[in-house]
C-alpha cells in the first residue's frame, strides 16, 4: 500500500512542477532533459552500481528500456506543454485516464477478470474524456479559422497524452510481467532513463548550437528536484505491480484516481484554474468510472 500511496503522491508532483516551470519562466524542455540524468544517478544510487550497458544491450528486456526511454521523452514533453495549454486539471485528467488502454490489455493479455460494472466504468471513462477536454467559451466565441484551429489544438493535445501515456503504462505492464525481476528491474529503469537523457540531451545540443535556446542554470536545478521524484514514482508503481501480480486492473485505477483527484483538488485551491460546467462534469465522471473499473466484479 505504501508504495500505491508514493506513487500517487510523486506523479501529481510531478504534473504541478510543470505548473510552477510556467511561473518561474522556466524552460521544461531543458529541466525535463537534466531530470533524466537525476533519474539516471538517482537509480545507480538506489542499485548502487553503474549499469553495464555493453552487457544490457544483449539483455532481452533492452530493446523494450530503448522504447520506454524514448517514450518517457515525448510524454513529459506533451504532459508539460498540455499544463500550459489546457491548465493542471484537464492534462491530469488526460494523461490518467490513459487507464483505460492498459485496463484493456489487461483483461485481454492476461486474462483479468472484466464485468460489467468495469466495462461500464470503461464506457464512462470514454465519456468522461470527451467532457473535460470540450474547450471552455473563453476558446471557441468565435468562428474565426485561427479560433477554430485553437479549439482543435486544445481537443487534440489532450488526447495524444492520453494515446501516449496509456501504452507507455501498458509497457510498464508487459515489461514487468514478462521480463523483469527484484535483481534486474532497477537495471531496466536505469537504462531506461538513460536512452531518455541521452535523446534529449541530443535534441538540447541541436538547439543551443542553432541558436534556438540557451542554457538555463535554473533548468538545471529544475531537473533536480523533478527527477529524483520521478524516478520514484515510477519506481513505485512497479514496486506495486511486482507485490499484488495479477491485480493491474485495479492497480492502475486506483492509482490514476489519487492523481487526478489530488491533481484537480491542487489546481482549484492553489493555482485557481477554472473550469467549465462541461470539464468539471468530465472529472466527475471520471472519477466515478475509475471507481467502477477498482471496486466493480
Amino acid at each position: 500500500m505504501i508504495y500505491l500511496i508514493g506513487s500517487i503522491f510523486l506523479s501529481t508532483y510531478l504534473t504541478i512542477a510543470f505548473k510552477i516551470c510556467d511561473r518561474f519562466g522556466i524552460n521544461k524542455f531543458q529541466a525535463i532533459v537534466f531530470n533524466y540524468f537525476i533519474c539516471l544517478v538517482s537509480g545507480a544510487v538506489v542499485n548502487g552500481t553503474v549499469p553495464a550497458y555493453t552487457q544490457n544491450i544483449h539483455e532481452p528486456w533492452f530493446k523494450w528500456a530503448v522504447i520506454m526511454g524514448t517514450g518517457f521523452v515525448i510524454s513529459f514533453n506533451l504532459i508539460a506543454f498540455t499544463v500550459e495549454k489546457n491548465g493542471l486539471a484537464i492534462a491530469a485528467v488526460a494523461s490518467k485516464l490513459s487507464l483505460i488502454i492498459p485496463f484493456t490489455a489487461s483483461i485481454f493479455l492476461y486474462n483479468e477478470n472484466a464485468g460489467a460494472f468495469k466495462i461500464t466504468g470503461i464506457c464512462l471513462a470514454l465519456l468522461s474524456v470527451v467532457l473535460t477536454l470540450y474547450p471552455s467559451k473563453s476558446f471557441d466565441n468565435t468562428n474565426t479559422p485561427n479560433n477554430k484551429r485553437l479549439s482543435l489544438q486544445l481537443i487534440i493535445l489532450p488526447l495524444v497524452v492520453f494515446l501516449a501515456t496509456g501504452f507507455l503504462d501498458t509497457l510498464v505492464k508487459y515489461v514487468e510481467q514478462s521480463f523483469l525481476t527484484a535483481a534486474n528491474s532497477n537495471e531496466y529503469l536505469v537504462t531506461a532513463f538513460t536512452v531518455a537523457f541521452t535523446a534529449g540531451f541530443i535534441l538540447l545540443i541541436l538547439l543551443v548550437a542553432a541558436k534556438k535556446i540557451r542554457v538555463q542554470l535554473k533548468a538545471m536545478l529544475a531537473g533536480l528536484l523533478i527527477g529524483i521524484p520521478n524516478y520514484f514514482s515510477i519506481w513505485c508503481l512497479m514496486k506495486v505491480l511486482k507485490v499484488y501480480p495479477g491485480n493491474s486492473s485495479v492497480i492502475f485505477p486506483v492509482n490514476n484516481l489519487g492523481i487526478v483527484l489530488l491533481s484537480a483538488i491542487l489546481a482549484w485551491i492553489v493555482f485557481k484554474e477554472k473550469l467549465s460546467l462541461l470539464n468539471r462534469a468530465g472529472i466527475v465522471l471520471s472519477i466515478i468510472s475509475i471507481l467502477l473499473i477498482a471496486f466493480g466484479n
